[in-house]
């Protein structure tokens, strides 16, 4: 193991130039136009895999864009670790608030990264985490060091909600075969503080349309005797939460997870500065609901917010319009036992009995998943914090993720494996934001640190 963590330090400033490389390729899944560049990202990926030793490395065509498969058997009695990633990006916009352009890698130091940050799209989400698999790999190759055998499955519509993903692993569950999946798409607490993701909340993701006249009108001829889409729009959407801040759809909170008060608890023991909290997002007062801490509300609470809205004039200057239609897109985060099947019906259900009859709604569904908790007590879960101990000096901290990573609840009903959340992002590292940065330390860090989960993952199944 010398050996591998040798190779990883005298490699790394070629290790940081190929990640840039990849950065400059601007693979986002949700629009069209970069459609090429997604199918350059995904076979820049596969190139990748096959220099650092990979067999079997192909880019596998989806109705959507592409998944990347590799691996590597070394013993038919080993283990096998089915390493899972992504390569798609979100979209950088609003390009005006990047403080430089966000497909153009730059490195600088920080307060949080004094030893310097990437700052790019995808630097974190998920470029430079799935990277970090490939470069460990290729160490441990280089060194002739593979306690595992190790598959990869790296995707192309992470970002827009993994469309094909089940669909390649039912068609390919023989290829897939594993016994446990690894995933680096998670933060630790700080970088003084490991910390491994035993949980995730679900996801339902909507869209509602709220139509009124038949044309868009003159705000003045009409105003004032015709209902305003977007005004009822504000005014449906401030319904969906009470006073205490909980939602408001019915049945809503029927089936929710009863987290123990020892639990609570416990959860609430890890470092965390509200005050910090609250200057690192520019804000004077933090709001959640009632009866919780903002470490619970991100971890074991659900959500409703709205993610984008929109209608009428939006341009330069003013037009006195009063709009036919108002729009907007809203996210539920979901804690376990709560069904996204369930709560898209739910959903569509209240809000279509909450309109006022002087406007029409439409409501429709886009993508959902299934929150995850995985256990504590298993080999895999050890293995990985024990790997974490050894690169930090300090045992990891399990705790609660509040995103949602759907495709975790499918891996263990499709593939019949439990995974493992081994990410080493930050929080404050701006995913899915202008001025998203990764850490050199955390680049770094993560791929001295996954060696040491395939030497442990052996060990405790020998």
């Amino acid at each position: 193991m010398q050996g591998v963590q040798n190779y990883i330090q005298e490699n790394k400033d070629r290790f940081l130039e190929e990640l840039l490389d990849l950065l400059r390729i601007p693979s986002v899944s949700a629009d069209p136009k970069y459609k090429a560049d997604v199918r350059k990202m995904a076979e820049a990926t596969a190139e990748h895999l096959k220099k650092a030793g990979a067999d079997q490395v192909e880019v596998f065509d989806t109705p959507g864009h592409p998944i990347v498969y590799g691996e590597k058997m070394v013993n038919p009695k080993a283990p096998t670790v089915l390493v899972y990633g992504h390569y798609d990006v979100q979209p950088a916009d609003p390009l005006e608030l990047w403080e430089s352009p966000p497909f153009e890698p730059v490195v600088k130091k920080t307060a949080l990264h004094p030893q310097g940050a990437i700052f790019a799209r995808g630097a974190c989400d998920d470029k430079g985490q799935m990277f970090m698999h490939v470069k460990a790999f290729e160490a441990m190759m280089k060194e002739n060091y593979l306690p595992c055998n190790i598959k990869f499955m790296i995707e192309g519509e992470e970002e827009v909600g993994s469309k094909h993903l089940e669909e390649f692993c039912k068609a390919n569950k023989k290829k897939l075969a594993c016994d446990v999946v690894l995933v680096s798409d998670t933060s630790i607490i700080n970088n003084d503080t490991p910390s491994l993701t035993v949980g995730l909340r679900g996801l339902c993701y909507m869209e509602v349309e709220v139509t009124g006249p038949n044309r868009d009108l003159h705000s003045g001829v009409y105003g004032g005797a015709v209902a305003n889409p977007i005004n009822v729009l504000c005014d449906l959407i401030s319904s969906l939460h009470d006073k205490k801040r909980r939602i408001t759809v019915e049945g809503f909170y029927d089936d929710i997870e009863k987290v123990s008060s020892k639990e609570r608890k416990l959860m609430n023991q890890v470092p965390f500065s509200e005050k910090e909290f609250k200057k690192d997002l520019g804000v004077e007062e933090l709001l959640g609901e009632s009866g919780y801490t903002p470490i619970e509300h991100t971890g074991i609470r659900p959500t409703l917010d709205v993610n984008g809205m929109w209608g009428g004039y939006i341009g330069e200057g003013a037009k006195t319009v009063l709009p036919s239609k108002a729009y907007a897109k809203i996210s539920m985060r979901l804690v376990p036992n709560q069904d996204p099947e369930k709560i898209e019906k739910l959903f569509i259900k209240h809000f279509q009995k909450i309109a006022p009859k002087y406007v029409q709604v439409k409501v429709t569904a886009h993508h959902g998943g299934h929150p995850v908790v995985t256990p504590t007590n298993s080999p895999e879960y050890k293995a990985a914090e024990k790997a974490m101990e050894k690169a930090f000096g300090k045992k990891p901290v399990p705790q609660r993720g509040g995103g949602s990573i759907p495709i975790i609840a499918m891996f263990d009903q499709v593939l019949k494996a439990k995974s493992i959340l081994m990410g080493f992002g930050l929080d404050s590292d701006a995913i899915h934001s202008p001025n998203e940065h990764y850490g050199l330390f955390n680049y770094y860090k993560g791929i001295s640190t996954i060696p040491y989960f395939y030497q442990y993952y052996a060990e405790s199944l020998k």
